[in-house]
């Protein structure tokens, strides 16, 4: 069994689903992404998986190359850097809040929540293999 880290070694972090709504008039929606921010940690990344068998039973027609390119374009976002395109330059609570920005897109965020981490990356992996996988 693994040792629990005490509560000195944790940090807080902010975390939101990132959801395809292939049809935004119907609202149907499938988990694909998430996001994770930790300001005490300076992390900020996203994971994402995509189902396309649950995507295409939601919509059939759907655009499964685009909806790809814009989780990796998420992504990018979070990395920062050039491929961050406008973003390069913010920093990462800046791109946090950007990313989290309610919109009428196929690839949308979800509420953002909260908790405590000792690893932000071990818990991006948990959360993706919970929400999404």
């Amino acid at each position: 069994m693994t040792p629990q880290p005490n509560a000195a070694d944790r940090a807080v972090f902010e975390y939101a689903v990132l959801r395809v709504v292939p049809r935004v008039e119907r609202g149907e929606a499938i988990n694909a992404g998430v996001l994770l921010y930790s300001r005490p940690r300076s992390f900020l990344a996203a994971r994402t998986h995509l189902d396309t068998g649950r995507l295409l039973a939601l919509d059939p027609t759907a655009d499964v190359a685009g909806v790809r390119a814009a989780l990796r374009a998420v992504e990018r976002v979070c990395d920062g850097g050039p491929e961050a395109g406008a973003a390069a330059g913010d920093e990462a609570g800046r791109r946090f809040r950007w990313l989290i920005a309610p919109r009428s897109t196929v690839v949308q965020p979800g509420p953002v929540h909260s908790g405590l981490t000792a690893d932000p990356d071990a818990e991006l992996e948990r959360l993706l293999t919970l929400l999404v996988r």
